[in-house]
């Protein structure tokens, strides 16, 4: 299997792992140890990847657990209601 091919398959798993784990709600500390602990298992369950691929692995997954918009900002965002019409 070419390289293309065998990272894709583990990013793939990785994004698996995280939704089935349910690493998502988390808390930062937590999915930070559980991120080092799922690429330390790809590691070894894909020896053929280097380190910079498990790097990059790593960041992916870790971005993909951030929440797009902070969960500590959405009581700032004013509702319909509250807007003032000019």
């Amino acid at each position: 299997m070419g390289k293309e091919k065998l990272l894709e398959r583990a990013r793939d798993e990785l994004f698996s792992h995280i939704n089935r784990c349910d690493v998502l709600k988390a808390a930062e500390g937590e999915q930070r140890e559980w991120m080092d602990e799922t690429i330390d298992y790809i590691r070894e369950r894909y020896p053929d990847l280097s380190e910079v691929d498990l790097s990059g692995l790593h960041e992916i997954g870790t971005r993909f657990c951030q929440p797009a918009i902070s969960r500590k900002s959405e009581s700032n965002f004013n509702t319909l209601d509250d807007a003032s019409v000019a």
